[in-house]
């Protein structure tokens, strides 16, 4: 997965699959009646955060807890903590030593991962559904008592190192574009620094900074714990209260100011990648404020230029001008969708391209297609379309893992909006955006001037050894 996450899912992928298929009956039945999620939430006097939203077509659970800290937010001169303290999370807590958390899940049948992202770091489990308590016992230990020393915190700054040095330094294409471009395109520090982590911050951290770190982001005041599937809801409070309850409260950690300066003029910044055979290009567009009118629309501008083979950039660029064999992108599309993030985000296109082409060449012809939805109203077949496709991937991410796309939803907007019932919302404020509103985004947000470019350029070494 291009994330920063633990790649705990390796040998583990037919199991996912079965687990995201049992839940199909739901998604028939949403998509007949539109979205209808259960949902139940309340507070716990530590200031714990509770979403509780049972679905009984699986003998399944999942069990996710989301602490609002992603890599957005870590420390100055720490970057990459965020992610560093994932992976601390399983190095062991008062009952469950070293890796025994992994090894409770996958022997009961179950999955499990854990990621950090922008305005988050999450745990889920997805278990077979008689053992939703063992999993609420679980994280509520590792909140209560991570074991935190010198011996794991060096351990796992290695094992990172090395994560970094694989994933990123060492791959081709492997920070393009999800890092590239929103150093590039972002003036806020929180907002634009590597997060995934210089190696000289990642070494420099101590073990006070890592007990710091826990104190202030991992404590229930800065958390919610969202539980979906087969369990009886009753029986889940009194779980949640016997387990969770008596973890001691303390103040949430302020979030520093994320805003961003309006962009008035467009960046380009290039760079080369001595491992990559093929040049690549990405440009993105400043988002507009989370939840207005203007997100919703381009939401729907997303489906309408960049995703499947009926948009209008892969028809342009793949299709007709045979620059690349496919395009990517969206809103947050490197590490994850448009729901799951709060802050100042990116829309993004990417493609890797052949050499006979030029980015000047590729971004003219973006160009002539977006100027198609900024100079005239599109369609309402052209909304239409984009709605069935937005509510058919909205589908599959609340089925995906079980129904761990569910719970991602719920935690989402309870995190960020102290709403997690906005889940049932979803299409009906996409319903509301009309093609008037659709121009009047395109031309604010998806002005030229409003745009950072991403130009990745072939090492010669690699460009010797021939096509990808």
């Amino acid at each position: 997965m291009r994330n920063i996450s633990r790649s705990i899912f390796a040998g583990m992928m037919a199991a996912a699959i079965l687990l995201s298929t049992a839940f199909s009956a739901t998604a028939q039945k949403a998509n007949a009646a539109g979205i209808k999620v259960p949902v139940t939430y309340y507070k716990l006097k530590n200031g714990l955060k509770v979403v509780l939203s049972p679905d009984r077509s699986a003998p399944l659970s999942t069990v996710a807890v989301y602490y609002n800290i992603g890599f957005r937010i870590e420390p100055r001169d720490r970057t990459g903590f965020a992610h560093l303290f994932e992976h601390l999370m399983f190095q062991g807590s008062k009952n469950l030593g070293k890796m025994e958390f992994i090894k409770l899940v996958e022997s009961n049948g179950g999955v499990l991962n854990g990621s950090t992202r922008f305005d988050f770091t999450n745990y889920f489990a997805v278990m077979p559904s008689h053992k939703t308590e063992t999993l609420i016992w679980a994280e509520a230990d590792r909140m209560r008592g991570l074991d935190i020393t010198q011996e794991n915190l060096v351990n796992q700054q290695g094992v990172v190192a090395n994560e970094v040095k694989v994933n990123v330094l060492n791959q081709p294409y492997g920070s393009f574009p999800w890092i590239d471009l929103p150093m590039a395109a972002f003036t806020n520090w929180y907002n634009a620094h590597n997060f995934y982590g210089d190696l000289k911050d990642l070494e420099a951290a101590t073990l006070a900074d890592a007990k710091s770190f826990a104190q202030k982001y991992y404590q229930p005041g800065n958390a919610v714990l969202v539980v979906t599937g087969d369990f009886d809801e009753v029986a889940a409070k009194g779980w949640v209260e016997k387990y969770f309850a008596n973890i001691p409260a303390q103040k949430a950690e302020a979030i520093p100011d994320l805003t961003e300066p309006r962009q008035e003029k467009e960046k380009t910044v290039s760079r080369t990648d001595k491992l990559a055979k093929k040049p690549a290009v990405a440009f993105g567009y400043q988002m507009p404020p989370r939840g207005t009118p203007e997100y919703f629309a381009m939401g729907l501008i997303e489906q309408i230029l960049v995703q499947g083979e009926d948009s209008l950039l892969y028809q342009e660029l793949v299709k007709n001008k045979t620059y690349t064999s496919g395009i990517a992108g969206g809103i947050n599309s490197g590490l994850g969708n448009m729901f799951n993030y709060n802050g100042p985000m990116l829309f993004d296109v990417n493609l890797i391209h052949d050499d006979k082409y030029t980015p000047q060449e590729i971004l003219a012809s973006a160009d002539s297609v977006i100027s198609q939805i900024q100079n005239k109203p599109v369609d309402q077949k052209a909304i239409d379309r984009a709605i069935v496709k937005l509510r058919s991937g909205l589908y599959d991410t609340m089925t995906q893992f079980g129904g761990f796309g569910r719970a991602d939803l719920l935690a989402s907007f309870a995190l960020f909006d102290d709403r997690p019932d906005n889940i049932n919302q979803i299409e009906a404020n996409f319903r509301k955006v009309t093609p008037a509103l659709i121009q009047k985004t395109a031309k604010e947000y998806l002005r030229n001037t409003n745009r950072t470019i991403v130009i990745l350029n072939v090492g010669k070494t690699a460009a010797a050894g021939g096509g990808r």
